[in-house]
Parts: structure tokens; sequence; C-alpha cells
């Protein structure tokens, strides 16, 4: 049909879907069981959400697109999601799941200790302690022991992160 016979106001404009954690290409999407929860709950309070939608029609219509969109990428993550166990086998080695403590041994934060849960790019938040396991520096803890070196490429410098404890 002519754009000549369109009205206007029935052009909507595509909703904006806000996207996920990046999760590069080729990645598994581990999960903490905790992790995978999380997730769970969120696709619950969307649903939810969904169910209650108020408005005009092109009101209602325009926010299940986005409570349709939001949903169609967390679905997509929960049935990618692979529960990772956090380890109990006594091995002191940082891996998916372990909470590690680490101090920086150069640099400007010289003797400064820190303290992360390396998690799935979903659950990662910093301000509660817990990194995704894709970030840098989870990379550069991942394998390390008690008492090793970590070295974290940092800008120009390269920090040394000694690993303090595993659990």
């Amino acid at each position: 049909m002519s754009r000549g016979f369109v009205k206007e106001d029935d052009q909507e404009e595509a909703p904006f879907i806000p996207p996920r954690a990046a999760l590069s290409d080729g990645v598994t999407n581990y999960v903490t069981p905790r992790g995978l929860q999380l997730l769970r709950d969120e696709r619950e309070a969307l649903e939810q959400e969904r169910s209650v939608i108020i408005g005009n029609d092109d009101e209602r219509r325009r926010q299940q697109a986005v409570i349709n969109g939001k949903l169609e990428l967390l679905n997509e993550r929960i049935v990618t999601a692979r529960v990772v166990e956090p380890a109990n086998d006594g091995q002191q080695e940082v891996r998916f799941g372990s909470t590690v403590a680490f101090e920086h041994q150069i640099g400007p934060q010289k003797g400064k200790r820190f303290t992360f849960t390396l998690v799935g790019v979903d659950e990662a938040s910093v301000k509660e302690g817990r990194i995704a396991f894709t970030a840098p520096i989870a990379r550069a803890l991942m394998g390390k022991r008690i008492g090793e070196i970590a070295m974290f490429p940092l800008g120009e410098l390269v920090q040394e992160l000694k690993i303090i404890e595993v659990n």
C-alpha cells in the first residue's frame, strides 16, 4: 500500500528492549543455583506485570511489547543456562562459584584487599561483591590457588593480585 493511504499515527515506533548483560558468542551461560533462581524469579515478576497492564489500547500494546521482548531475552538465558554447583572438594582453587579474597601487591592499590564471588553474567553485581566469570579480573583469578599471584592488566599497568583465601 502506498504511504499516501497510511495515517501517520498508525505507525508505531518499535519499543526499546534493554539488552541483557553481555555474553559473548560461543561462551557457555554458566549460572550458580542462586543465579538460576533469580532468573526464574525475574520471569515470574515479568509475567505478573504483563497480567496487570493498564491504560488505553496503544499504551497496553506498547507495554506488552516491551515485557514480551524482555521475556524473550530472559527465556533464552534460562534455556541456555548451565548450572554449576559450587565445588566443595577442599581444593583451594579459584573456580566458577568460588568466593576469592585477594590483595594488590603493587601499584596505587598496594595492600588493598578485595573479596568477590565469581558468578554468571546475569547475577553479577560489584556492589554485592559478585563479578561475572567473563570479567577480565575473574579470568585472571581463575585456576589460581592460595598464595599464588594473578597478573591482571589494568590500563598500562599490570597488577599483581595475591590470592589470600578461596571458599
